[in-house]
């Protein structure tokens, strides 16, 4: 099974691409931000730039991903955005870029996880982000 296919979240919705590392407390994801994504079209014609809460989605699936591995009841739940903060962007995130995806799993009070993401291109910060999702039984 694809890593990835462990988190609900399907293509045209679905924002990381790929798993690149994972510890117990952390994880690494990427994505390839293609000039063919739809959101280009309108956002900015001539002038592309990837939108700001789309990065911090990829964040989030991201920790949704790291979320998904945990096994202390976790299973049969959904990590769900809960709260965001401080969150601060460095720089625009444009087609063809390669954007890395660190999220750090900082606390765990159940059924809340606490989270610090940093989203970068070339080893430059575009946004730093601390959020945290909450645990909710599936459907």
């Amino acid at each position: 099974m694809n890593p990835i296919e462990r988190i609900p979240q399907k293509d045209p919705f679905l924002f990381i691409d790929e798993l690149v590392e994972r510890s117990e407390d952390s994880i690494h994801t990427r994505k390839l931000v293609k000039e063919s994504e739809d959101y280009f079209k309108g956002h900015f014609p001539g002038n592309p730039i990837m939108p700001g809460v789309l990065i911090c989605e990829a964040c989030f699936q991201s920790g949704a991903l790291l979320m998904s591995y945990k096994d202390d009841g976790i299973s049969g739940k959904t990590a769900v955005v809960s709260r965001i903060q401080s969150a601060k962007f460095k720089q625009m995130v444009k087609p063809g870029d390669m954007l890395d995806i660190k999220v750090e799993l900082k606390e765990l009070i159940s059924p809340a996880a606490y989270m610090k993401a940093v989203a970068s291109v070339d080893g430059k910060k575009a946004l730093i982000i601390e959020f945290a999702v909450t645990l909710v039984e599936n459907a």
